[in-house]
């Protein structure tokens, strides 16, 4: 008697929470903003560097990150090592930084586009894996660096083709001098954390938190008159002045940022940035200038780009003095936020911009000869590869957000010519050449 074949048992396809697919409509606009910043920061003189994903867990929390050591993810590997997913791109870089610095040309300037990982609770716009893109400049602390990474913020995002942005800035060194100045800097690393939680948890809960800490209600009601602007339009130097008051005078971290402040004006873009005290960022290796990203049609939405001034970070590795300072756009972030303001920028997400129709396929050398030299005038092609109706061909184009379509008649293989279709405005045009035909779709698109 013959056994029955078992049943071959299926994988049930799912992926772990806070992780994704990413489809072409999400990773073709993904593709085209990175494509269009590594050209921009080159255009800057930054070059790319690359880091592995796996480190040392004692390499990656050697900074002691508070709440993001709590969401590293670690294990043992199979060599019974400690080793972590890396949860940002700086630290790995400050790594990179003591092992390399012999190698590199000081000023360094340079940019990483990778993923990152952390443990933290998904919710929208955050995932535990992610897209972070950075650049930095190492080997020089002086407000001519602090300006160059917050113009390359500004220009980046218009490269991207953001609008309604706010960056908003702060100094470290100038809080701390505030911190000092009242008897609190001893906890300064708890303060810094306290206030970072400023627009999640309210004014309230975190003067009751300062409280707590500084076991002293007018010191906790100074800290947070610091970090509070009652009048959001107040001017740039305005504030710097009222902060620079209330840190005793003047000292070297706001002249630091009046100098910034002045290169800032003198390139026509200080629209783009205001002072706002709130901005501390928890991670404790910030030492100068900090920044985090807000647009300004999704105020509530997060930062989409944050970073500052390092002057120590990479003494947790190396003797060697290595001032740095930097910024992050969290690519993931930003496009949850551009999706959700409905921008073209992630709606348009065409494979091709030419659809070459497979009308017969014995003519498949001649569709080939068509696409190359498309692509020899920077046009995308996609040939169609089966032997379907045009029905299908179109829905084929139409999902795929292919904005133009060559078919090709008998007579235009007879007269060495094609037709060519709008497929947003369903214009045809006949009896082109393949010359015409580029001229036509490169005057649309470019």
């Amino acid at each position: 008697m013959s056994k029955e074949p078992k049943a071959k048992s299926i994988i049930e396809p799912r992926v772990l929470k806070g992780f994704r697919d990413f489809l072409p409509s999400m990773e073709i606009p993904k593709k085209a903003i990175t494509n269009n910043l590594e050209k921009h920061f080159r255009s800057y003189g930054f070059v790319p560097i690359d880091t592995p994903v796996l480190e040392y867990t004692e390499v990656l929390l050697g900074k002691g990150g508070g709440e993001t050591d709590k969401q590293i993810f670690h294990f043992k590997d199979n060599g019974d090592r400690d080793v972590a997913l890396r949860f940002d791109l700086t630290v790995p870089f400050a790594r990179f930084l003591a092992q390399h610095h012999s190698e590199l040309a000081l000023p360094f300037k340079r940019f990483h586009i990778d993923k990152v990982w952390r443990g933290e609770n998904p919710q929208k716009g955050r995932y535990r894996e992610f897209t972070q893109c950075d650049f930095d400049i190492v080997g020089v602390d002086n407000a001519e660096a602090d300006f160059e990474i917050l113009s390359m913020m500004d220009s980046s995002f218009s490269v991207m083709g953001v609008k309604n942005y706010q960056f908003c800035i702060a100094h470290r060194g100038l809080f701390n001098a505030f911190l000092a100045h009242h008897g609190v800097l001893e906890q300064s690393v708890e303060i810094l954390r306290t206030v970072d939680k400023l627009r999640k948890i309210g004014k309230d809960e975190v003067l009751a938190l300062l409280h707590e800490l500084t076991s002293d209600q007018e010191k906790a009601k100074a800290i947070l008159q610091y970090i509070s602007k009652e009048d959001e339009q107040e001017p740039f130097l305005t504030t710097l002045d009222r902060l620079t008051a209330l840190s005793g005078g003047e000292n070297p971290f706001s002249e630091r940022m009046r100098t910034i402040y002045s290169y800032l004006c003198n390139a026509g873009i200080e629209a783009h940035f205001t002072f706002d005290p709130s901005i501390t960022r928890g991670l404790d290796y910030y030492t100068g200038i900090v920044y985090e990203t807000f647009l300004t049609e999704l105020p509530h939405f997060g930062s989409v780009c944050s970073g500052g001034r390092y002057n120590d970070l990479a003494s947790l590795y190396t003797k060697e003095k290595l001032p740095g300072v930097g910024s992050s756009i969290g690519l993931d972030r930003l496009l949850a936020a551009l999706e959700e303001l409905g921008s073209p920028l992630v709606a348009s997400a065409s494979s091709a911009d030419v659809a070459l129709f497979n009308t017969d396929v014995t003519q498949f050398s001649t569709y080939d000869r068509i696409a190359r030299a498309m692509r020899k005038h920077g046009l995308r092609v996609s040939i169609y590869l089966l032997n379907k109706k045009q029905g299908a061909q179109y829905k084929w184009a139409e999902t795929n957000a292919i904005p133009f379509a060559v078919i090709l008649s008998e007579d235009d293989v007879q007269n060495n010519t094609l037709t060519l279709k709008n497929l947003r405005t369903r214009e045809m045009q006949n009896a082109l050449s393949t010359e015409a035909a580029i001229a036509v779709i490169t005057k649309e698109l470019f």
